[in-house]
């Protein structure tokens, strides 16, 4: 490998046979919003789950008792703020997403369960560098990055693309 080459170390695991067939799509999204920050070092791993199992994952980490499209752990024992500005150490991470709930979204929005599950692996990504969605003008420059990656990749947007 040459030096300057950046080492991502991605696996998907799918406990669905559900999700059979899209590991290239998530594995794609993680490392364009890896690239488009300049990312050198990372490893996460994203896990394809159903709604019953994303719920029980969100109620014993974040004590909400429904599903929701996806989930990242941050496991570099860093502060996700101060990653946000800079990315010298390895990203290391976990990201979850819901099958089912993509599958949903992306019949409803009226675009392919790849795009959206594209999406959840991007929103994960960007959570583990520091982005944060709680706070209106936080989501909206977090979206917009999204659909960025998203248009790069041949998706297109699709958080802000207008629903059919």
């Amino acid at each position: 490998m040459i030096e300057d080459e950046p080492s991502y170390d991605l696996s998907v695991s799918s406990e669905t046979p559900a999700a059979a067939g899209f590991e290239a799509y998530l594995t794609g999204a993680v490392e364009a919003a890896l690239a488009r920050h300049r990312v050198r070092n990372a490893r996460i791993s994203v896990a394809v789950v159903d709604d019953l199992e994303m719920a029980r994952l969100n109620e014993r980490h974040l004590q909400r008792k429904e599903s929701t499209d996806v989930l990242a752990f941050d496991l570099s024992g860093e502060n996700s703020a101060s990653r946000a500005r800079g990315y010298e150490r390895p990203v290391d991470g976990d990201i979850v997403v819901s099958i089912e709930t993509a599958r949903r979204e992306a019949k409803q929005r009226g675009h392919g369960i790849d795009a959206e599950l594209s999406l959840y692996a991007i929103h994960g990504t960007l959570h583990l560098l520091g982005y944060d969605d709680r706070e209106s003008d936080d989501a909206a420059k977090m979206h917009e990055v999204e659909d960025d990656i998203l248009t790069a990749l041949g998706f297109g947007p699709v958080f802000r693309a207008p629903q059919r």
